[in-house]
């Protein structure tokens, strides 16, 4: 059964190059309780637009849990710890979710981002 959640939870989508450089943002994004959990997804095939034409490459996926009053803590550490010019960070509102692991979420970026 899904539930209604309030505080708000996100899920924060960020592409990158290689999977060291994941490790890297998921260890600061989780160490600084910033974000809960960040899962890395490898081995993604990306097709994109990049200065006026069609490229292609190989990237890793992080999917970020965290709340949506962190957003703006998370764009910001992103960018100073990724080598893209212009990273992929996108959220999503989670609807709704397992209340304990929605509560383990909110209780893990509680201490950290109040720092």
């Amino acid at each position: 059964m899904l539930i209604s959640v309030s505080p708000m939870y996100i899920v924060i989508l960020i592409t990158v190059g290689t999977r060291h450089e994941g490790l890297k943002i998921a260890r600061a994004l989780v160490e600084e309780g910033l974000a809960a959990c960040v899962n890395i997804a490898g081995g993604i095939d990306s097709v994109y637009r990049w200065e006026g034409k069609v490229e292609e490459g190989r990237e890793w996926l992080l999917i970020a849990k965290t709340e949506d009053r962190l957003l703006g803590r998370v764009t910001a550490r992103v960018r100073e710890l990724h080598s893209y010019e212009v990273p992929e960070i996108i959220a999503l509102r989670v609807e709704g979710g397992y209340q304990g692991y929605l509560d383990w979420v909110g209780e893990s970026v509680a201490t950290g981002a109040n720092k």
